[in-house]
């Protein structure tokens, strides 16, 4: 049975469809010159292993703030044997008139600038962040099949990103954190520091550090919602999520500005075993999520590893009906060699409910059987080893 056009769309209700109609690259990783002409439909990429397909979606996901679905440095992104600059370029259709997005690094007089440049409808923004106005891109790769039973940072940063899509200023709120905290830490090391200093800045970690537990807790919440929307039998099992951190715990009892309060009054007191450890022992920056496997009551980090997988799909699939629901438009999905590592039944699962989410889903393979059941509902590349 194949998926057709007539599919799409199904679950979106008020949210509007959102595509790229256009992508072209120019010295991004093993691409010199590439220029893609694109449709609604899902878009599948195949060919052999080193070939570039996950260098593709890497591109999309530049079209969101950040450092794209590997975190690379912006400089490792640059073809090798070129001249160190690179760009990213899209239009977006769907969203009343096309929008073009330039994105990259352009080369100065002294050779690749330093700051990954944008620019929209030809005109410069300030911030990546506001790519945010115009489309939200989620993205899951083979690199985070291990995130339930790696560090918490690894699952702190993934959680920030669910956040950034449904609450684009979040990213702000988070680097202002991160740097009163540096510039905290680094007031400790030096037993000079006027004291007046440290309270400052202890009260802007406390303000920010709120917003961002705040942010995060509210996020968690209205995902725990959508994931209960969908099927309890279904193929993907529904996953019970909790934070777990102090601010966090704070907010289930107390209004912000009581936290607030109590946090600034927990840096006060505790900068000298902050000082003697080198780092702030408290905050959201050692926040964590925590994954249950619903139908078993097991934790994920107990789960087999094909459990793993599908528990983490189904999060990231409620995440894109979320998002598409909070902001009125469909994100760009991005899922790397995700079909292969699925039984055939939830292969289609998948191929489905992405279909009916109406969004436009990028998806890696080396060999196009596994994408079989999607038939015209998507459009399929063949990516060639030699470009």
């Amino acid at each position: 049975m194949t998926l057709h056009d007539s599919q799409l769309g199904r679950e979106t209700g008020a949210a509007e469809a959102l595509w790229l109609s256009a992508l072209g690259l120019a010295n991004f990783r093993n691409y010199e010159r590439l220029s893609l002409a694109l449709d609604r439909r899902p878009v599948v990429l195949t060919g052999p292993n080193g070939a570039g397909k996950t260098n593709l979606l890497e591109a999309v996901s530049f079209l969101s703030p950040g450092r794209g679905l590997r975190r690379a440095r912006l400089a490792d992104v640059a073809r090798r044997g070129g001249d160190g600059s690179w760009a990213v370029t899209a239009t977006l259709g769907g969203a009343g008139d096309d929008v073009a997005i330039g994105t990259g690094i352009a080369l100065g007089p002294e050779g690749p600038e330093a700051t990954r440049q944008l620019r929209l409808n030809r005109t410069p923004a300030e911030s990546t962040q506001a790519l945010l106005e115009h489309l939200r891109v989620v993205w899951l790769t083979p690199a985070m099949d291990g995130l339930f039973t790696g560090p918490a940072s690894d699952r702190r940063r993934f959680l920030d990103r669910l956040v950034l899509a449904v609450d684009p200023r979040h990213g702000e709120r988070v680097n202002a954190f991160e740097r009163a905290m540096r510039g905290r830490n680094r007031l400790l090391a030096d037993h000079t520091a006027d004291r007046s200093w440290l309270t400052a800045i202890e009260a802007q970690m406390a303000e920010h550090g709120v917003a961002v537990a705040a942010a995060r807790r509210e996020c968690v919440a209205l995902l725990a919602g959508a994931i209960a929307e969908t099927q309890p039998d279904g193929p993907f099992p529904a996953a019970r999520l909790a934070l777990e951190g102090t601010l966090e715990t704070a907010l289930d009892g107390a209004p912000a500005s009581g936290v607030e309060d109590r946090y600034r009054g927990a840096l006060a007191t505790g900068r000298g075993a902050d000082r003697a450890a080198g780092r702030t022992l408290d905050g959201p920056h050692l926040s964590d999520l925590a994954v249950v496997h619903a139908p078993k009551a097991m934790e994920a980090a107990s789960c087999s590893t094909g459990e793993q997988k599908a528990l983490l799909i189904g999060i990231v699939l409620a995440h894109a009906r979320l998002v598409a629901r909070l902001s009125g438009r469909t994100p760009i999905v991005l899922l790397d060699e995700v079909a292969a590592h699925l039984d055939p039944e939830r292969r289609a699962a998948l191929f489905a409910i992405l279909v009916g989410l109406g969004c436009q889903a990028w998806m890696t393979g080396t060999e196009p059987a596994p994408f079989t059941a999607l038939g015209d509902a998507a459009q399929h590349f063949a990516v060639p080893e030699d470009l």
